[in-house]
């Protein structure tokens, strides 16, 4: 007999939080935090490409978190540029696709480069795309969208909900089904305003360095018992992962 399956959700977004408090409970810099929440990243792009989520958004780094200290910003432009080293053969022979979301005018031409060379070489990967929302914020995201509306001329008339979706950072995406956020927090911190307007809401005290397998399947059950009426009297139950 075949084994029932839970529905699993198309698009997964993430909350990364807690770095900074892992690296601190263990007498660390910050930074180590951060390090360590690359590894946990590329572990769960992995866990979910196995269990056929499609696309996993990320918010690596917010418009709002160059207030924190120069070092720390410092810090983490660079480990961009180590992630790209490290991990982005790995990432493409696995079949991930990767895009960059977010204002990339504040951020130097080699971190750009290697945003470029991401994404380019993982242009054609299908398995599970990663968006890793980098200088991004939620009312960025709906601003910037409304200004190309503008510049495109479009007529007051003609902007409508679809419209002003095809013009958002993250178009390339469905909105979330499941959005996640680990460390304890529960708000959603101008993430993808626009997007999560429906989404499953999942917060975790876990810290993002230790988020792992279990963690997920954690979040996968509680969304799996979830019904979903996106404003209906009958509920609606997430579609299965292609292939389920």
């Amino acid at each position: 007999m075949q084994r029932e399956r839970h529905p699993v959700p198309r698009h997964v977004a993430i909350v990364m939080d807690g770095n900074g408090r892992w690296a601190r409970k263990r007498f660390m810099p910050r930074f180590f935090g951060h390090k360590q929440g690359v590894d946990s990243l590329v572990r769960c792009v992995q866990a979910c490409s196995d269990r056929g989520i499609e696309y996993l958004t990320v918010f690596a780094f917010s418009s709002e978190n160059w207030k924190r200290p120069e070092e720390e910003v410092s810090g983490l432009l660079g480990l961009v540029l180590v992630a790209v080293s490290k991990y982005l053969r790995k990432l493409a022979e696995k079949g991930v696709r990767i895009r960059i979301v977010g204002d990339r005018s504040a951020v130097t031409d080699k971190v750009r480069a290697a945003w470029d060379e991401a994404e380019s070489r993982t242009a054609h990967n299908t398995r599970i795309t990663l968006s890793v929302a980098f200088n991004y914020g939620g009312r960025w995201d709906v601003l910037q969208a409304c200004r190309r509306a503008l510049a495109q001329g479009l007529p007051p008339e003609q902007i409508d909900e679809r419209q002003l979706s095809s013009l958002m950072a993250l178009a390339h995406a469905p909105d979330p089904d499941l959005f996640i956020r680990t460390g304890g927090e529960v708000r959603v911190s101008n993430f993808m305003l626009w997007q999560i307007a429906y989404s499953e809401l999942y917060f975790t005290e876990c810290l993002w360095p230790d988020f792992d397998e279990a963690e997920l399947d954690a979040a996968l059950a509680a969304y799996a018992g979830r019904e979903r009426r996106f404003g209906d009297v009958a509920p609606v139950r997430a579609a299965p992962a292609a292939g389920g």
